[in-house]
């Protein structure tokens, strides 16, 4: 009674299927196939440049002798150049003053940086060019400029 008990526990769980229906003598006969080797072509290793539209940088010096320079110093940004302003020539001091304010709004605007490397001396650089550090200590150490 017990083997019909387990028996019939076996065909509820496996749905009646049992070793005998399983028909392992029939073996299908495989197909020879033949398998080509890949051959590749020895890479040669090139360097890339990742950015090939990229320009090279560029640094424009400009030294504005009247508020209509100004308009040609932030074109020069938008071309994504870094640009460093000499006011020093600029002999009334409100031209000098309207200049720098007009180039400053057009720096923030365009998410860009502005350092004072003398007195009336700055460099203006796009968003793409990072500004680091302290230009006039760094110029100084190196004994290029003296102010």
């Amino acid at each position: 009674m017990a083997e019909k008990l387990s028996g019939k526990i076996k065909d509820f769980l496996f749905g009646g299927l049992r070793e005998d229906d399983f028909e392992d003598d029939e073996y299908f006969e495989e197909e020879n196939l033949s398998v080509a080797p890949i051959i590749s072509k020895a890479s040669s290793n090139k360097v890339v440049n990742i950015n090939p539209n990229q320009q090279q940088m560029k640094v424009i010096v400009y030294e504005p002798t009247s508020y209509d320079d100004a308009p040609t110093i932030v074109n020069s940004l938008k071309t994504r150049n870094a640009v460093v302003v000499n006011l020093e020539n600029i002999h009334d001091p409100e031209v000098s003053k309207t200049i720098f304010h007009f180039l400053n709004g057009a720096i923030y605007a365009m998410d860009g940086d502005i350092r004072k490397i003398s007195k009336a001396i700055f460099v203006l650089a796009p968003s793409n060019i990072d500004i680091d550090g302290n230009i006039k200590k760094e110029l100084e150490s190196k004994g290029l400029f003296r102010w």
